[in-house]
């Protein structure tokens, strides 16, 4: 689950876990595989390539995996399957909003998985536009504190094109345009910060806070539909307190 508010640092946290690990490896072999055959399986003249790889390697994906991954794209070990992505719009619990954006290379096995998915776990799909007018496309780079202040971290990337840092318990968010994103990872490097991740994603416009009850149903949504196949990220509106997350921490 891919989101701006204060549970993104429990998102980050959870997608460490071994359980999960596999399918993180499926979804960084498919982009591998798509910007292969986008582009070439030549790293030096297809940056897109470049960039998947180093998310895998950084990720822990075996070599061996990647290698294989970026032969099948290009088609040197026969035919390249054909990926597509593909965008559905949903309503979650107390009004709040999701974008699942699939890569796919079957579409209606792709749209049932999502539509039951989101039906058997307390949402309801929405019409095309109805909620994606809520997001825009913008670079984010999520890293951990680290004894680092908020001025230390907008000193670090303001001249690469950050638009904006965001605080929460433990992690920064650098808030860029999607084009300004590899120039705000370098700053970083530059300044010897660390980073964990770094993506284009869907940022929400506005959020909607939930309460413990809309909490755990949202939650449940986003799990299960983390778990299809076919689906690369889920972004949403949905807004956890530290109230909210510390009451669902006890819980478990």
């Amino acid at each position: 689950m891919s989101g701006h508010s204060k549970w993104a640092t429990t998102k980050h946290k959870k997608a460490a876990i071994d359980a999960k690990r596999a399918k993180s490896f499926a979804k960084l072999i498919k982009n591998i595989e798509v910007a292969a055959r986008a582009g070439g399986a030549d790293l030096a003249g297809n940056p897109g390539l470049e960039l998947a790889v180093s998310k895998a390697k950084k990720t822990s994906v075996p070599i061996d995996n990647i290698n294989r991954a970026v032969k099948r794209g290009a088609g040197l070990l026969g035919d390249a399957v054909d990926y597509q992505t593909i965008m559905y719009e949903a309503r979650g619990p107390q009004g709040s909003a999701l974008l699942i954006e699939c890569l796919t290379d079957n579409k209606n096995r792709a749209a049932s998985e999502v539509r039951l998915g989101i039906t058997r776990n307390g949402g309801s799909v929405a019409d095309p536009g109805s909620v994606a007018y809520l997001f825009t496309r913008k670079g984010v780079v999520t890293l951990p504190k680290n004894g680092l202040s908020e001025d230390d971290v907008l000193m670090a990337v303001l001249d690469a094109g950050a638009e904006e840092v965001k605080e929460s318990a433990d992690t920064f968010e650098v808030i860029s345009e999607p084009q300004d994103l590899r120039a705000v990872v370098a700053a970083l490097e530059e300044n010897g910060i660390e980073y964990d991740t770094d993506e284009a994603e869907f940022v929400p416009s506005m959020q909607v806070e939930l309460d413990v009850d809309g909490a755990k149903k949202f939650l449940k949504l986003v799990d299960a539909l983390e778990e299809l196949d076919d689906v690369q990220n889920v972004y949403s509106n949905a807004d956890l307190s530290e109230e909210v997350l510390a009451e669902l921490e006890t819980d478990d």
